[in-house]
């Protein structure tokens, strides 16, 4: 159990939902403990018939009650959610911030509160499959770094930094990365249905093939760089090599990496408080 604290999450969509269903199968925490606010009450009710938990919907009502208060909210509505439980947070509470784009500074002077944690999971958070990239302001004990990291691993994996600026990074690598992997997979499956198969059996080749890449990799040495595996596909004058030789002449790994640069200047931007950043040329 997580101390018998109570935990209330500010914002009761999918990711909180992960992190709650993830938290009661590893049994961290007690259904009678967590606390959920969202303006929706039909689906505070949901939650709480699934799971058991508090429904609120007003936020300060489930803040104040909190040792952790958990912001879940999308990014766009960060500034109302941290003005509606200002003045809430007990003391001693512990504010992890799951919200893209939210630096710490941020939150310490909305909220005028010191002990904040910062997280960037991905979509795959939502199953229990994702990555989680995550760090803490410097007044956040190694206690609360450890409940922090035991509720976050409720979602899979995690990674603490100690450099707060690698959270924007992870927000263009990992956090938006499922995209990329959808739209290659989307591109490969019209490639599939281009060359005459049905989309259904396209999808199926595609989805199979990506699923058992990864687990191809996960059975070797994870320092095992990639390209060797891409190699053991790569005969010399073969279709493998044709299909590289097309895509790296249309600069498939510069457009990968010019896509990322440009979700990491857009992460950076939503943290200063702008709209949009101008792209790099």
């Amino acid at each position: 159990m997580l101390l018998n604290k109570k935990i209330a999450f500010i914002g009761s969509g999918m990711m909180a939902q992960a992190i709650i269903a993830g938290m009661l199968k590893k049994e961290l925490v007690k259904a009678e403990d967590l606390l959920a606010a969202g303006p929706r009450e039909e689906r505070g009710k949901e939650l709480q018939e699934r799971y058991g938990i508090l429904p609120f919907t007003e936020n300060d009502l489930a803040a104040k009650n909190a040792e952790v208060v958990v912001i879940s909210v999308k990014p766009q509505r960060l500034d109302r959610a941290l003005d509606s439980i200002k003045g809430t947070i007990q003391e001693n509470a512990l504010v992890i911030s799951i919200v893209a784009g939210g630096p710490i500074q941020k939150i310490k002077e909305a909220l005028g509160h010191e002990n904040i944690v910062r997280a960037m999971p991905n979509t795959p958070a939502r199953i229990g499959e994702g990555i989680t990239v995550w760090t803490s302001s410097i007044t956040v004990s190694d206690e609360e770094r450890e409940l922090a990291r035991q509720m976050l691993t409720g979602l899979g994996d995690e990674i603490y930094v100690e450099e707060e600026e690698f959270l924007d990074k992870a927000t263009a690598l990992s956090g938006t990365g499922p995209a990329y992997v959808y739209l290659f997979m989307e591109a490969m499956v019209d490639a599939g249905v281009h060359l005459g198969f049905s989309r259904r059996i396209a999808e199926k080749l595609v989805i199979e093939t990506i699923r058992g890449s990864v687990n191809y990799y996960d059975l070797h040495d994870e320092h095992r760089h990639l390209a060797r595996l891409r190699n053991q596909v790569t005969s010399p004058g073969g279709t493998s090599a044709e299909a590289i030789y097309f895509l790296e002449k249309a600069g498939f790994r510069t457009a990968i990496s010019r896509a990322v640069w440009a979700a990491y200047e857009k992460s950076v931007a939503l943290g200063k408080g702008k709209s949009s950043a101008p792209s790099s040329e």
